[in-house]
């Protein structure tokens, strides 16, 4: 495949035997958000890299160089070329991370419990239509391109298929309630979520990091899930 002037070549390769690696006994949950990519229910958090927006300074440049070059010129397809590359070298970089990121769960966890998340649902405009006008457009909008740059999807792709590769098992539970269920009395309610960053049960007072206790009920959701008959 072709990338702005650089070529690719791709393989796919049919019935490669797996190669499971060793069995550690340590299951986790994974609760994946912006302000840390991924958090785990053992407390590890993964810093958000936020490969885009560190890029968005020269993409904005070259992207206001573009609209002013003339269409048809030399000119004008070196800068066209320009905003492929920064725009690929972003890629590259989110995959990068993502890959990195799952192989360390991949090692060190037998059985990984993520969210189910339906990403295209989460980023939908929030901008609404002339009869019925969305609100907080701007920060929905901004939640938006927060979630696009982290790259969850890609993440969670790269995951499925370096757990099945090494044996392991990736369970997706149901997010609904996980950052608002105490894992203590099971006390559900948007009170409980303090802040961003905290999490108090009203009902009986129990107290964690929000991101942490979301990853603690999503593990105990997986390992039910895991543990339930087939049907």
């Amino acid at each position: 495949k072709r990338e702005g002037r650089r070529w690719y070549v791709v393989l796919s390769c049919d019935e490669v035997p797996a190669e499971p690696l060793p069995e550690t006994g340590a299951v986790v949950g994974v609760d994946m958000g912006v302000a840390a990519f991924l958090t785990t229910s053992d407390g590890v958090q993964v810093p958000n890299p936020r490969h885009l927006a560190a890029s968005a300074v020269q993409l904005a440049t070259a992207q206001q160089t573009l609209a002013r070059c003339e269409r048809g010129s030399r000119r004008r397809r070196k800068v066209r070329d320009r905003v492929a590359a920064l725009h690929a070298r972003v890629r590259r970089q989110r995959l990068d991370h993502a890959h990195k990121t799952a192989l360390w769960l991949v090692r060190h966890h037998d059985l990984i419990a993520v969210e189910a998340l339906r990403i295209s649902n989460m980023t939908r405009s929030a901008s609404g239509t002339l009869e019925q006008p969305g609100t907080n457009v701007a920060q929905k909008s901004g939640l938006n391109r927060s979630i696009l740059d982290a790259g969850w999807g890609v993440f969670l792709n790269v995951l499925h298929a370096k757990a099945e590769s090494a044996g392991r098992v990736v369970v997706e539970v149901d997010p609904r309630n996980t950052s608002r269920t105490c894992p203590k009395c099971g006390h559900c309610t948007r009170q409980n979520r303090v802040t961003q960053a905290e999490f108090r049960c009203v009902a009986c007072g129990h107290t964690a990091h929000a991101d942490v206790n979301a990853a603690s009920n999503i593990l105990r959701a997986g390992l039910a899930r895991q543990a339930a008959p087939a049907a």
